[in-house]
C-alpha cells in the first residue's frame, strides 16, 4: 500500500504542530510526503503531475490545521483543479475509484467542545461532510479522521502517543482497528535494532511487551468467538 500525504499550511515552518508531525514521518518508500504550499508558492498548480501523484497511491490524505471548519486556500483550489471531470467523477472520471482517502487534522479547540452543547455546536464528523461527499462522487473509502486536539498543551506522553497513531495512520491498512494497530507495534518491537538498548534488562521488557500483547490478542479473539456462539 502507498500512501500520499498531501499537506497544506501557508507557514509550515512555524507550526510546532505541523513539525512534529513532519518530523515523524515515517522512513519508507510506500509513503509520501507532498506539501503544496512549497511546491507551489506561486499557486500554480500542475494538475498533471498532482493526477499522477494520485493515480500512484493507494491511500490520500489530506493533512492540515482546520481553519474555519475547512481546510488552508490553496487545498481548496487543489480540489477545484485537480479533482476534476473526467478524471476523478463524470464519464471515464474512475481514476480515483477504490483507494482510500482520509483527514488528519489540527484543532486548535478543545475535543470536548466539537458536540452538542459545546461552543462549536457540531461534530468534526458533521463538519468534515463536504470532505466524505467527495470520497463519495470519486469512490474512495472514507477514513476516520485523525484529530490532533491543542497540540501546544500536550504532555510529552501525550505527544508520543500522537507519533504512534501518524506513523499507524500512514502505513497499516486499517489503523482504526486495534488488531491491525498491534500487529504494527510487534512488527516495530521485533524490528527493533537491540544493540541500540541501554542493557539486557530492555531486552527482555520488550520480548515480554510483544508476549503481552500476543496473549492479549488470543484472549480476544477467543472472546469474540464465544460471542458469536452466544449469537447463533
Amino acid at each position: 500500500m502507498k500512501t500520499l500525504v498531501i499537506i497544506s499550511h501557508p507557514t509550515l515552518d512555524e507550526s510546532s504542530s505541523q513539525q512534529f508531525l513532519v518530523q515523524s514521518f515515517p522512513e519508507s518508500e510506500n509513503v509520501t510526503l507532498h506539501h503544496l504550499e512549497k511546491n507551489y508558492p506561486d499557486e500554480e498548480i500542475d494538475v498533471q503531475k498532482e493526477q499522477a501523484l494520485l493515480k500512484n497511491h493507494d491511500r490520500i490524505l489530506f493533512q492540515f490545521p482546520f481553519y474555519w471548519y475547512s481546510s488552508p486556500p490553496l487545498l481548496k483550489k487543489w480540489q477545484d483543479e485537480v479533482l476534476e471531470e473526467h478524471f476523478a467523477f463524470g464519464h471515464r472520471g474512475n481514476q480515483l475509484n477504490g483507494k482510500a482517502f482520509g483527514l488528519i487534522l489540527v484543532i486548535g479547540v478543545a475535543e470536548k467542545e466539537y458536540q452538542t452543547g459545546g461552543l462549536e455546536g457540531f461534530s468534526i464528523s458533521e463538519l468534515t461532510k463536504p470532505y466524505q461527499a467527495v470520497a463519495r462522487k470519486t469512490g474512495m473509502h472514507y477514513l476516520k479522521p485523525l484529530e490532533i486536539y491543542q497540540f501546544p498543551y500536550m504532555t510529552e506522553e501525550e505527544k508520543m502517543k500522537l507519533l504512534i497513531s501518524y506513523q499507524q495512520w500512514l502505513t497499516i491498512d486499517r489503523p482504526d482497528s486495534l488488531k491491525y494497530r498491534e500487529e504494527w507495534m510487534i512488527d516495530q518491537l521485533e524490528t527493533l535494532d537491540h544493540t541500540l538498548l541501554d542493557s539486557s534488562e530492555s531486552s527482555f521488557i520488550i520480548d515480554k511487551a510483544i508476549e503481552l500483547l500476543e496473549d492479549n490478542r488470543i484472549e480476544l479473539d477467543e472472546l469474540n468467538m464465544h460471542i458469536d456462539h452466544l449469537h447463533e
